[in-house]
């Protein structure tokens, strides 16, 4: 037996008997579907899954029938699932085998492997071939933000171009937006797209786009922040972008009677801002939204300039989009102070969606230092820094400036946008084998088939030192599901050294970094910049001033980043604004006790057991 690198448990060996217990496990499953009103059923054979296993050297040791050298012999298991729901269901009944036509890792299926299987399930009864790609285990992204939109159309096309099977074929991946999914379908690439993570970021989907309205769909910009990290957790699956998601019963957006409605005043439009006010102004409150800056997005506008976060454009389009749509007034470039809050007796509720300031580390020697920047001066603000930076921070905001400063010929000038990102680049990058020509889809080190020199992800010009105070592995409070995609990335550069427990003691006039590592050793780091992303505080100026005035403190309602620094938290930020706005109304609602967030589900209870008895 094996043990999956992902898993705590080592695997075990089916009996013969057990294979036989398990296939009519899957049986009896699609037979319920079907008297459960069901049309379908969708037979996961791919990623890494127990079906996986069975068809893939990579852990299929067995001795016996179900295994060895054998196609047939490992795809027994799969067959005889597909075989006995068809025996079992209704001629029209739908069977969706999910066959991975690149596993992305080694041991993995080979092409020959996938169009052999494409026939074989088309015998035994299957209706629609999905695409799978990747294990859960692969050392490529398959579904993450940084992942070019249609990125794995081309194994679906070849399988398509290959004329084994009459059925039709699914193209699946990072297929977020209406204009991919018709491109992917007017190509003739697939019969038919598969798209999840974009129905909990908009339920409406489909809808707008059949309507014309594609630019008010809510894209999902594939973070995985609150769906799949939430799943790994236990934590009942939402979406960043709509924290509405499987909480519709406890965020209703319906309108309140007109007796209930507000006139509200908020300052700040930033991802906090911008929830509560859309979601306020859904619930029929007067809303008016004051920035200081000329555009709405906040912080959002540094991050759609990291290159892998393309999509954040997608949410600021839809706020603009949603803004203008449920009628919230806008007043860009006014700042508000606590005297015009007290002083416009209109307003009868006052929301403080200011956001952060960057925290100062405090090192001697950094102030007023030329060579000494925080990451606001380099994302926003495009700072001249040098060809040699050390990175002070190694959370979200650190590895989002190593990625911003590795990529020389984006940080000035136009952002891109995610259908500028080359699919070409991103496979030479992370190794990808698109036809599948070594099994498993993974490009040998001495594969000279392409000539990858164009790649300019492959030529980053600067070398820099990521650093943090705590001794653990450098960014270990990223994303579950993500934040290995970040190191992975940095560390492929070989233009970035990653150091933990360091202690900063200085920056001399020269801009170098003196340090002790975590020997105790002194260092002297010779850079021409330093970046400093060591944390955020609250930016609560008007709620403290508000606290003073009487007629004033019990009106403001704080929310975001200005409630709550931490790493800049998006999800957090966007369900604190929606949740407020749904209850800013009640009268038991009132600054301190404003608030909300879903209660922990049994099976987050039960994952948090278990994880301190392992």
């Amino acid at each position: 037996a094996t043990k999956s690198p992902i898993s705590p448990f080592k695997a075990r060996a089916l009996t013969e008997s057990g294979i036989a217990q398990t296939v009519q496990d899957y049986v009896t499953c699609a037979s319920l579907a079907e008297q459960a009103g069901y049309d379908g059923v969708e037979v996961m054979g791919s990623e890494g899954y127990l079906i996986s296993q069975f068809l893939c050297r990579r852990t299929n040791h067995r001795k016996d029938g179900f295994g060895g050298e054998s196609l047939e012999n490992r795809a027994k298991f799969p067959l005889d699932i597909v075989r006995g729901i068809r025996q079992s269901t209704s001629s029209d009944f739908i069977i969706i085998f999910r066959l991975s036509l690149l596993d992305l890792v080694e041991g993995g299926l080979n092409w020959q492997e996938c169009l052999q299987l494409a026939t074989w399930l088309e015998q035994a009864g299957a209706t629609i071939l999905n695409s799978g790609i990747g294990w859960h285990e692969a050392r490529v992204p398959t579904i993450a933000t940084s992942v070019p939109r249609g990125a794995f159309v081309q194994p679906t096309r070849l399988l398509k171009e290959a004329n084994v099977t009459a059925l039709p074929l699914v193209s699946t991946n990072r297929i977020n937006n209406p204009d991919t999914a018709e491109s992917i379908l007017a190509s003739g690439a697939s019969d038919l797209v598969s798209m999840a993570r974009p129905f909990l970021a908009d339920p409406d989907f489909v809808t707008k786009a059949q309507e014309g309205r594609a630019n008010e769909i809510n894209t999902c910009i594939a973070c995985n922040q609150a769906c799949l990290d939430h799943a790994f957790l236990g934590k009942t699956a939402s979406c960043l972008v709509n924290p509405r998601a499987c909480h519709e019963t406890q965020v209703s957006l319906d309108p309140l009677p007109e007796s209930e409605r507000l006139s509200l005043g908020v300052i700040g439009a930033g991802p906090a801002g911008c929830a509560f006010a859309i979601a306020a102004a859904q619930k029929g409150h007067k809303v008016t939204l004051y920035d200081a800056q000329s555009s709405i997005g906040g912080q959002f506008h540094m991050a759609k300039r990291v290159p892998g976060k393309e999509e954040f454009h997608e949410t600021l389009r839809y706020f603009e989009v949603q803004l203008a749509k449920h009628g919230v007034r806008l007043e860009m470039n006014t700042s508000i102070s606590v005297d015009d809050m007290a002083q416009d007796t209109s307003t009868q509720k006052w929301i403080v969606a200011t956001g952060v300031d960057p925290r100062d580390a405090k090192i001697p020697g950094s102030e007023g230092n030329p060579n000494v920047f925080s990451y606001i001066d380099v994302l926003k603000h495009n700072a001249m820094v040098g060809d040699k930076v050390a990175i002070i921070g190694a959370g979200g905001i650190g590895f989002d400036v190593a990625e911003f400063l590795l990529h020389p010929g984006d940080d000035g000038g136009k952002d891109k946008r995610a259908n500028d990102v080359s699919i070409e680049e991103w496979w030479d990058e992370w190794g990808v084998d698109p036809t599948n020509k070594v099994a498993g889809g993974l490009r040998k080190d001495d594969d000279t088939s392409k000539d990858h020199s164009s790649s300019s992800s492959s030529k980053p010009t600067r070398q820099l030192y990521l650093l943090q105070r705590k001794k653990g592995k450098v960014g270990a409070g990223l994303g579950k599901t993500t934040g290995w995609i970040h190191r992975a990335t940095l560390t492929k550069s070989n233009s970035v050294e990653m150091l933990n427990g360091v202690t900063y003691d200085m920056v001399d006039e020269n801009g170098n970094l003196h340090i002790t590592n975590k020997k105790g050793e002194k260092e002297v780091l010779d850079v021409d910049s330093v970046v400093v992303c060591a944390g955020q505080l609250e930016h609560r100026v008007l709620e403290e001033q508000a606290a003073s005035i009487p007629e004033l403190k019990e009106k403001v309602y704080t929310i975001g980043g200005a409630f709550l620094a931490g790493e800049l938290d998006a999800k957090r930020a966007i369900d604190m604004g929606t949740r407020l706005a749904v209850s800013i109304h009640k009268p038991e609602v009132v600054p301190g006790k404003h608030i909300f967030q879903s209660e922990a589900g049994s099976e987050e209870k039960m994952m948090t057991m278990l994880r301190k008895m392992m």
